[in-house]
Formats: C-alpha cells, structure tokens, sequence
C-alpha cells in the first residue's frame, strides 16, 4: 500500500512537471511584434531630431522559409497615434526569416521607400522561443518613409551629427 500510494505521487509529480513544461513552451509561441515608423523629414535613413513619428502607417510581417523560400506567415499593422504598431504571432518560426516591411505611407510628402540595396527599409526578427530570449516580445528597429524634399533644417542636423561638414561636404572619417 505505502509503495502504491509513492507511486502514486511519483506518478502525479511527473505529470504536473511535463503539463508545466507544455503550459510553458505554448506561451512561448505566442509572439507580439511591437515597432515604430517615422518620417526620414532628412533622407538619411535613420531617425534624426527632426523626424516625426507616423500615424496610419501600414507594415507588413512576412516569413519564408530559409530553404524553400515559401511563405509562411504574413500579416499587416497600422500604426497608431506614436507611430507603433503590434502585431500578434501564433507558432514558432524557427526555420524561417522574419522581416517586417514598409507597406504604405498616409502621408504623400513622405512617402518614399528605399531602394537602397545597403538600407533595405526591413527589420528582420527571431520569431522562436528556441534563441534564448526570456520575453515573448520582439522589438523591431524603426523604419522610416523619406519626405520627397528635405527639410530646411537638415543641413544642421547633419552638422550636429558631424555627417558634413561646415561647407557641407561628406566627413570621411575622425575630425
């Protein structure tokens, strides 16, 4: 009777543990992708003191599969009155690429996305619980539309970060 009822217990202890291991690793499949979208008001491709963030933006999360390239998930997000958006993910997509792409802009002033093959307008995301990562929100980098004219201000800006110079050449390198 005593070797039953340890048993029993054992039995039971293992199970609680394996049904907190499942609990576990469903929660970790459940993603949210949160970032940001911002006016490029300077063309340089990153967010400066005068970019303005982006309401009504739309992105678009796309996954493929890194050796068949198919499609595996897809999903589009607007953002909101800060120029954030969350998009919800169900699964583990461990064996894709995750990007999230510029789809449309509300503003046709700043409209423009680049084709720049070195600053592709994509962020691209681990979407696994198999990477060790402890959250199971992923932050993309912000991606920005370009304004089709500059702003007046840009060539300080540009001097602020030491972009150019005071003529308003290219710095090549350490001052």
């Amino acid at each position: 009777m005593v070797k039953s009822e340890g048993v029993f217990l054992l039995v039971a202890a293992l199970c609680v543990l394996s049904l907190a291991g499942v609990a576990d690793a469903l929660h970790y499949n459940h993603f949210q992708v949160q970032g940001t979208v911002y006016c490029d008001t300077c063309r340089i491709q990153f967010i400066s003191r005068v970019s303005t963030m982006m309401e009504g933006a739309t992105v678009r999360l796309e996954c493929r599969n890194l050796t068949s390239g198919v499609e595996t998930f897809k999903s589009e997000a607007v953002t909101d009155k800060v120029g954030m958006y969350n998009i919800k993910v169900d699964g583990d997509y461990e064996e894709d690429i995750c990007e999230i792409v510029l789809v449309k802009s509300p503003d046709k002033e700043c409209s423009e996305i680049s084709t720049d093959v070195y600053a592709k307008q994509s962020a691209k995301l681990s979407l696994t619980s198999n990477n060790g990562e402890a959250t199971d929100i992923r932050n993309a980098n912000p991606l920005g539309f370009m304004k089709k004219t500059p702003l007046q201000e840009c060539p300080e800006v540009l001097k602020e970060l030491d972009i150019i110079d005071a003529q308003g050449q290219p710095q090549l390198g350490p001052n």
